[in-house]
């Protein structure tokens, strides 16, 4: 197993300007005194590493500073599954809290760099910071959420649909961390995009050209640019439409 770069240096909360991503708010200088002891080191992954595989011992949650991971799980034939996308300011490692192992594994897309946080610290931290857990409940609560959308995406959306829903919720992940939300670079390749979206290659790359002929987006190997976000909307369905 390769085993991530690991550095003893600090990593302050308190000047880190990703703190509301993966932080409550409301907290006092004392609470950032705790804090500065919570995460006392960071992970520096090249592309390609793992940052823990499916069956290894749960212990820490991880903070992606800067960076992208896409997490896999292998299916009964072998073949691996996409099944997220994880950007900076996003927590990892929830998959690991019920049965203490984690139940996928995390491989970084690019040179990434993550905050490690000792969860049985947390836990000790929590109890005389108690948002934390709430912060940490809603996290998951999320997750949960973003699961079963992923899941009425795979069910019920025609091609095409999945691909206008991957492309706005990427569009909204990057606007949220203070990014263009109509122009970024896809961390994933196209063949990531298909396993994550239920869909070959072939129509991944079928689609994308077709909405950068009806101009709904500029795509260049990479690097896409959103002309018209109504347009690429409207390639939703009414029951699938986003607000």
């Amino acid at each position: 197993m390769t085993t991530p770069t690991q550095s003893a240096s600090k990593v302050g909360c308190s000047g880190c300007n990703l703190r509301e991503h993966c932080l409550p708010p409301g907290l006092s200088a004392r609470d950032f005194e705790l804090l500065e002891t919570l995460v006392s080191s960071k992970r520096v992954l090249h592309r390609g590493m793992p940052l823990f595989h499916s069956g290894d011992v749960f212990d820490s949650l991880y903070v992606v500073r800067l960076g992208c991971l896409k997490s896999v799980i292998a299916s009964n034939d072998g073949r691996e599954q996409v099944t997220g996308f994880h950007m900076i300011g996003e927590v990892l490692g929830l998959d690991g809290l019920g049965t203490k192992q984690h139940t996928c594994d995390v491989i970084a897309l690019e040179d990434t760099e993550l905050c490690v946080i000792s969860y049985s610290q947390f836990c000790e931290i929590a109890q005389k910071i108690p948002s934390l857990h709430v912060h940490l409940q809603s996290k998951i609560s999320r997750k949960l959420l973003h699961t079963r959308k992923a899941l009425l995406m795979l069910g019920s959306m025609h091609a095409s649909e999945r691909l206008a829903s991957f492309l706005l919720n990427l569009s909204h992940r990057y606007e949220a961390r203070g990014f263009s939300r109509t122009e970024f670079v896809l961390r994933m390749t196209r063949a990531e995009m298909g396993s994550y979206l239920g869909l070959k290659l072939e129509t991944v790359s079928r689609i994308l050209s077709r909405f950068a002929n009806m101009k709904l987006i500029e795509i260049n190997q990479r690097h896409v640019h959103i002309l018209n976000t109504e347009g690429l909307r409207a390639q939703l369905s009414d029951a699938h439409r986003m607000d």
